[in-house]
């Protein structure tokens, strides 16, 4: 699931800024951008994030974003280092015969002249401002993330919906195969010239063994069943994603089966408009936390 959260926190005339970005993913992946000095924290962000997430592609930046305290960064001038570029390059002057013109800006501008000392910064100090930011954005992608899981819960809903219609009418159905078996199979007969009664013990025979082929009513009741459990997924405020992905898997193989042994078109039309919602549901299910 997408989101994005922005947290910041101050201390000691520093801001601290941590931003929080997710996209969809099977697996927690979790992505960690932090000032060099402060590479020790990885782990306590990596953790902070797996605390929240359970889903998805996470990448997390910290950084100090402005400095209001001017003496943690000072800046040094190596004043001897200047005074021997200036000499060598009037020496390089009068020994190529060309006027010297150095002026404080080149002399700046040279290697090692300029320098900015900043101080560094104790991971295990920082620490306790970084987790507030951090979990600041963590619940603002939350609340993304939540929003586009109402979403996707609506729209899952509806296509289970439509699942459920199409389960009652192939369950009407299924109860006129036998029959309709039967009455296909005497015309068939009789077009052949060999009628039989309807009480003759070989088709009587043929139609319970048909019915026995063709019951679907075992994989109708699983496949209710499945209904129900999902519905009790989507109203779960724990993640699910995984267990979506599951049950998608036993819905699939619950319409398979009827699809192999209904010995009729119009369930066999149900049954593929029903996988076709469910593909459409494992898409969307793929993002879900």
């Amino acid at each position: 699931m997408t989101g994005f959260g922005r947290g910041e926190a101050r201390r000691d005339g520093v801001t601290w800024v941590v931003e929080c970005a997710s996209v969809n993913r099977k697996q927690l992946e979790v992505a960690v951008s932090l000032p060099r000095d402060l590479a020790d924290l990885e782990a306590n962000v990596r953790n902070l994030v797996a605390a929240s997430v359970s889903r998805g592609r996470v990448n997390v930046t910290v950084r100090s974003e402005s400095v209001a305290n001017a003496s943690l960064n000072a800046v040094q001038v190596d004043h001897e280092l200047a005074r021997q570029y200036h000499h060598e390059l009037h020496a390089l002057a009068v020994k190529l015969e060309i006027a010297a013109e150095v002026s404080l800006h080149d002399l700046i501008r040279l290697p090692g002249v300029v320098s900015i000392q900043q101080a560094q910064t104790c991971a295990e100090d920082v620490w306790p401002i970084i987790e507030t930011a951090t979990g600041t954005a963590l619940k603002q992608m939350g609340h993304m993330r939540d929003a586009e899981g109402t979403h996707l819960r609506d729209d899952m809903d509806a296509r289970m919906s439509h699942i459920e219609t199409l389960l009652v009418s192939v369950r009407e159905k299924a109860v006129l195969v036998p029959d309709m078996q039967r009455k296909l199979l005497r015309q068939r007969l009789e077009a052949a010239g060999l009628p039989l009664p309807l009480e003759d013990e070989r088709l009587v025979k043929e139609i319970v063994l048909f019915a026995e082929r063709t019951d679907i009513s075992e994989e109708l009741s699983r496949a209710a069943s499945h209904v129900k459990q999902f519905r009790a997924y989507l109203a779960s405020a724990e993640p699910v994603g995984r267990s979506l992905d599951f049950l998608l898997q036993e819905f699939f193989r619950e319409f398979n089966t009827m699809g192999s042994k209904c010995n009729n078109a119009e369930i066999a039309h149900h049954v593929v408009m029903a996988k076709t919602e469910l593909e459409k549901i494992r898409e969307q299910a793929q993002n879900v936390e």
